[in-house]
C-alpha cells in the first residue's frame, strides 16, 4: 500500500486516495538583490505632491510610539525592581502574616498589578496623543 492509498488515521479499510497539494520551494532572499526597504516605496501621494512629507510624518509617529514604549517599559521595570529591593531589605515582612501569607508575598503579589496599570494607562494616554499629534500635522500638511 503507497501513501497515497493509505486510510486517514490508520483506520481499516479502503478509502479513495487523497491529492495533496504540489510542493513548493521556500529560500531565502538573495543576498545580492536589494532589500524591500532598499526598494523605492510608492509613497501615498496628494494632489500636491507631499508624499515624502507623508512620510516623513509617519516616520515621526513611529519614532515617538517607539521611544515612548521603550521609556514605559523601562519605568516599569524599574519601578517593579525598586519595589522587590524595598521589600528585601524589610525582613520583618517575612515574618508577618496575613491569613497565613507573609506580607512580602501579598505585597509582590497584589503591589505589582497596581503599577502595571498605572503604567499602561499612562502609555495608551501618551499614545493617544502622539497619535491626535500626527492627524493635526497630516491635516495640515
Amino acid at each position: 500500500m503507497t501513501d497515497d492509498e493509505a486510510p486517514p488515521g490508520g483506520r481499516g479499510g479502503r478509502e479513495a486516495p487523497v491529492s495533496r497539494p504540489a510542493r513548493v520551494r521556500v529560500t531565502a532572499p538573495r543576498t545580492g538583490a536589494p532589500a524591500a526597504s532598499a526598494r523605492p516605496s510608492i509613497a501615498r501621494t496628494r494632489p500636491g505632491g507631499s508624499g515624502d512629507v507623508d512620510a516623513m510624518y509617519v516616520r515621526s509617529l513611529i519614532r515617538s510610539q517607539l521611544r515612548l514604549a521603550l521609556i514605559c517599559a523601562g519605568g516599569f521595570v524599574a519601578a517593579t525592581a525598586v519595589f522587590v529591593i524595598g521589600i528585601a531589605l524589610l525582613p520583618a515582612l517575612d515574618e508577618t502574616f496575613v491569613a497565613g501569607v507573609p506580607v512580602s508575598w501579598l505585597l509582590l503579589g497584589l503591589g505589582v498589578y497596581p503599577l502595571a496599570i498605572s503604567v499602561a494607562a499612562l502609555y495608551v494616554r501618551a499614545a493617544q496623543r502622539n497619535e491626535a499629534r500626527y492627524r493635526s500635522l497630516a491635516e495640515q500638511a
